[in-house]
């Protein structure tokens, strides 16, 4: 009798993805290890075909490699890595902004206050997850105006290779201070109607890696040893 799978039959491959995204997400799989196709197969009880359509869009997306010789070897971040994907993201979302800014009403600039005001209650409060959560739809706010669909699943593919590496419990507190700062003065822009300044300060600011330079060192302990090995 054929072994039940454990995935529900929304898709496959979307299951799959989901399952070892999450694997990602809690250090299950972590940098450097490797994948067994046949045993993963095994275990959720599905073919090798669904499999290595998620493992390809994971590839696509830069948590793994697949090698022909190694297998799957799940990828090390390292800090040029992130340097390169927040140059990529601030210039990204700098263009959105720009190109959309006059879309943004009152409405969703008080959105964007509300939020940060909700990220700031979280870090009082030491939760991160929270945070992270109101963050992303902070940025959202204006990114979901943009009609350039690319530009926006490029940004997501890159936020999930930045914090899910994997996902940390813990934060450093000042850098999270340090970003509802920023918030706050990229929503003073916004409603000042300043939209150069605005759009140059989500990406010289923000999303600057010299800029954040030192936060990100401490939070991507893991990425600077990753780079010392390679170097």
């Amino acid at each position: 009798m054929a072994k039940k799978s454990i995935l529900n039959l929304k898709s496959l491959k979307e299951q799959v993805y989901e399952y070892l995204r999450d694997q990602l997400v809690k250090g299950e799989l972590l940098p450097g290890s490797s994948i067994n196709m046949d045993d993963t197969s095994k275990k959720l009880g599905v073919s090798r075909t669904p499999l290595r359509d998620a493992l390809l869009q994971l590839e696509t997306e830069g948590f793994v490699s697949i090698l022909s010789r190694r297998g799957v070897i799940v990828n090390h971040l390292t800090l040029k890595d992130i340097k390169n994907y927040y140059e990529i993201i601030g210039a990204l979302e700098s263009a959105a902004l720009r190109a959309h800014f006059d879309k943004i009403d009152e409405a969703q600039i008080q959105k964007m206050f509300a939020l940060n005001t909700e990220m700031k209650y979280a870090i009082d409060q030491d939760n991160f997850n929270l945070y992270y959560q109101n963050n992303l739809k902070f940025h959202d706010i204006f990114l979901d105006l943009c009609e350039n669909k690319n530009l926006v699943k490029i940004v997501n593919t890159l936020k999930k290779r930045l914090y899910d590496f994997p996902c940390k419990q813990g934060f450093v507190k000042q850098w999270e201070q340090t970003s509802i700062h920023e918030h706050q003065e990229l929503v003073r822009l916004i409603a000042e109607e300043k939209k150069e300044q605005a759009s140059n300060y989500i990406r010289d600011v923000h999303w600057s890696y010299r800029v954040q330079e030192k936060f990100l060192k401490k939070y991507y302990k893991r990425a600077e040893s990753a780079s010392e090995k390679k170097d």
